[in-house]
C-alpha cells in the first residue's frame, strides 16, 4: 500500500521558483553569481532565514536580505540590493517551473496519485501552473483536482482552514493519510500539521537537518517513498 492515499503541493519553492533569468541579471548589478544554480539555492536558504524568524506570509524582509547574501552581493551593496529585489520579487515573477518537480508530477500521475495544490498567491497561480505545470482536470499538463489561490479564497497559510477548500476534492480519504508538500516550516508544515495532514517540507539542501517533521531532498525521494 502507498503511505498516502492523495499528495497536495505548494506552489512557490515546490513547483515554482521566483524566476531566476529575471533576479539573476538583477542581482549581477551588486556583484551577484546570476547563475540559475545560484538562485535556486539563495531561494532556500532565504526561506530558511524566513523560517527562523517565524515571519509571516507579509514580511519578506529576512528572505531578501539572505537572497542577496546567498548569491554573493557584497555587504556594502546590501541594502540597495535588498530594497531592490524588495521591489522586483513579487507575485509575477514566481513563475520558473523546477524541471525535476514538474517530471516527478508525470510520475505520480502515471502512479494515479491524485493531487492538488494549496498556494499562498495573488489570483495568479492557477493560470501561471496551467502554461507550464498543471491544470484542474484533463489538460495539457499535469491533472490536478484542485488548486487552491489564498487570494481567490480568501484564507491564507498559516491558517489551516485554507485546506478547507481543496480538501472536498479528496473527501474520500482520511486527512492523515493526504501529504502536503511545502517548503516553509510556519506557512507549510505549521499550517499542514494543524489541518490534520501529513506535513513533508521540500529541502534540498538540507538546511532543516536534525527538525522533528519529515523532509525530502527532492520530490523523486516523496515518490520512491510512496510504496
Amino acid at each position: 500500500m502507498s503511505r498516502f492515499d492523495a499528495v497536495l503541493f505548494d506552489a512557490g519553492g515546490v513547483l515554482v521558483l521566483p524566476d531566476p533569468t529575471v533576479l539573476g541579471p538583477l542581482l549581477a548589478y551588486y556583484g551577484g553569481d546570476p547563475s540559475i544554480e545560484t538562485h535556486r539555492r539563495a531561494h532556500y536558504a532565504a526561506m530558511k532565514a524566513k523560517s527562523d524568524v517565524a515571519a509571516d506570509e507579509s514580511s519578506w524582509d529576512d528572505y531578501n536580505r539572505a537572497y542577496v547574501t546567498a548569491v554573493g552581493v557584497a555587504s556594502a551593496d546590501g541594502d540597495e540590493a535588498v530594497a531592490v529585489l524588495g521591489r522586483t520579487r513579487y507575485h509575477a515573477t514566481w513563475r520558473w517551473p523546477i524541471p525535476e518537480s514538474r517530471a516527478t508530477l508525470d510520475r505520480l500521475a502515471d502512479a494515479g496519485m491524485p493531487m492538488g495544490v494549496v498556494s499562498n498567491a495573488s489570483g495568479q497561480i492557477e493560470a501561471m501552473l496551467a502554461r507550464h505545470t498543471c491544470q484542474v482536470g484533463a489538460g495539457d499538463h499535469v491533472e490536478m483536482r484542485v488548486i487552491v489561490d489564498s487570494l481567490v479564497v480568501g484564507v491564507a497559510k498559516p491558517d489551516p482552514t485554507i485546506f478547507d477548500h481543496a480538501l472536498p476534492a479528496f473527501a474520500e480519504f482520511d486527512r492523515a493519510r493526504i501529504a502536503y508538500v511545502g517548503d516553509s516550516v510556519t506557512m507549510d508544515v505549521g499550517a499542514a500539521s494543524a489541518a490534520g495532514l501529513h506535513p513533508i517540507l521540500l529541502d534540498p539542501y538540507d538546511d532543516h537537518a536534525g527538525a522533528p517533521f519529515e523532509r525530502i531532498r527532492s520530490l523523486d525521494e516523496l515518490v520512491d517513498g510512496l510504496g
